[in-house]
């Protein structure tokens, strides 16, 4: 496996996602594709009905003789011909004849690539909405848990911390969305045979791939070219952008924990060990793994796009590094997602320290709604060069803010002690982070159970 793997890969229930990477899996989705070949194919009058329906009968896993194919490929080399072979076999004599009727190799390998991709695909979407419900719970239960906004690495003005979840919540659905909408493009099924022209059977060739594709409930390409990978390219871009917001929440998890901050914690129980020589080490192995994981899939669509040019109808130098380029990209967004649910899941808040952290510069974060009000007396611009050289004399000095604010006489003749107290009480500033909280917080609730 090419996915950063650690002991907490071990204790993560993978949902069944990681068997579908397992060489059966691929060999029964092309039994599906050859068993709904031969059933569109007799349903136009191309191949007797009996043997379509001898092939349906045959062809199932525990029909194949693995050890006799594996025989043939040492023999001859081909990565499908084996494959084929024993399934021929497996089936009567005369509908035999019928296995594997007028398409080619690539079309059952590449169609069946996206057959067992849709299957991770929708473990990944029901593994959104489970990431979704539990960021629900941590907006609205932090609606209100007032802590420093950053930029740029520095107290800004105060937000609550539902709100940062909400900022989350929303680049999450975004992706599902893109995810979801792109289902159709993605998952193809091609039947057109060597370079995609259905010249083996130009008079029933579009009506028997659109009815292999309803069969196996994907979707069909207009031309069913064995060179076209955009649609691939498509799908690692947005598992990238998927990664992109795993990889938001992990970062901000991971550098919130430090201990100077220690706004929030990854979940822990008690026997984890965190090193082998440091006794007290607790790290937080969820973000880092997300982290990881996310830096690695996003190189691989541009490897992708040079490989996505190769020229004429067809080149296996392209779809074999199209193979291994897939197959990592669900990997790596297996491990992101799976971290991330647990994550999202069991990530501890420390209230109390975000209050504290944000009360560490003594109101001056506040510096922009003192400026404001100041604004109505006096004009934006001269009330931002007023509390701007206040804020920087005690910023530069290190002197205390309120008793700056209570010695210049254009802010005592304004506001009493108490209303200046208010004012930069970061409590007081967070304009409508609550109710975007609980906006977003519905809105993942609403979309989860649409997932589901």
């Amino acid at each position: 496996m090419r996915a950063f793997y650690d002991s907490k890969s071990k204790t993560i229930d993978d949902r069944g996602i990681r068997e579908l990477f397992e060489e059966k899996t691929k060999y029964k989705a092309w039994l599906k594709i050859e068993t709904a070949l031969a059933k569109a194919q007799a349903e136009e009058g191309f191949i007797p009905k009996e043997a379509a329906q001898e092939i349906e009968e045959a062809a199932k896993v525990e029909n194949i003789d693995f050890e006799e194919m594996d025989r043939i490929y040492r023999e001859i080399g081909h990565g499908f011909v084996p494959f084929l072979k024993v399934l021929v076999k497996a089936c009567p004599e005369e509908s035999g004849k019928y296995v594997h009727y007028g398409i080619t190799t690539q079309n059952v390998q590449q169609s069946g690539q996206l057959i067992v991709m849709k299957q991770i695909h929708d473990k990944f979407i029901e593994l959104c909405g489970e990431i979704l419900v539990n960021l629900s719970k941590l907006a609205e239960e932090n609606a209100d848990t007032v802590m420093p906004g950053r930029t740029h690495g520095r107290h800004a003005t105060p937000i609550t911390y539902g709100y940062k979840v909400s900022a989350w919540i929303s680049e999450l659905l975004d992706s599902v969305d893109r995810l979801k909408e792109s289902e159709k493009r993605v998952f193809r099924i091609m039947t057109g045979g060597a370079v995609g022209t259905f010249s083996t059977m130009p008079e029933v060739g579009p009506a028997v791939q659109e009815r292999v594709a309803d069969l196996l409930g994907m979707y069909s390409m207009d031309v069913p070219s064995r060179s076209i990978n955009t649609h691939k390219l498509e799908y690692m871009m947005n598992l990238s952008l998927l990664a992109s917001v795993c990889h938001k929440i992990a970062e901000e998890v991971y550098q919130t924990s430090l201990e100077e901050i220690a706004e929030v914690a990854e979940g822990f129980k008690e026997g984890t060990v965190g090193s082998s020589t440091m006794p007290h080490k607790i790290n937080p192995k969820l973000a880092k793994g997300i982290i990881a994981n996310s830096q690695k899939l996003y190189s691989l669509p541009g490897v992708g796009s040079y490989s996505s040019v190769r020229p004429y109808e067809g080149d296996s130098s392209q779809y074999m590094l199209f193979d291994g380029l897939l197959e990592e990209s669900l990997q790596l967004m297996t491990e992101i997602l799976l971290r991330a649910e647990e994550l999202t899941r069991t990530l501890q808040v420390n209230k109390d320290r975000m209050l504290e952290n944000a009360l560490r510069n003594k109101g001056l974060d506040n510096s922009e709604y003192l400026m404001m009000e100041m604004a109505k007396r006096l004009g934006k611009d001269q009330a931002h060069s007023l509390i701007y050289d206040i804020a920087i004399k005690t910023a530069a000095h290190g002197e205390d803010f309120l008793t700056n604010l209570k010695e210049n006489d254009l802010i005592s003749e304004n506001f009493t002690d108490e209303e200046l107290k208010e004012l930069i009480d970061p409590r007081s500033y967070i304009g409508l982070a609550p109710e975007l909280a609980v906006k977003m917080a519905k809105k993942a609730q609403d979309r989860a159970k649409e997932l589901s």
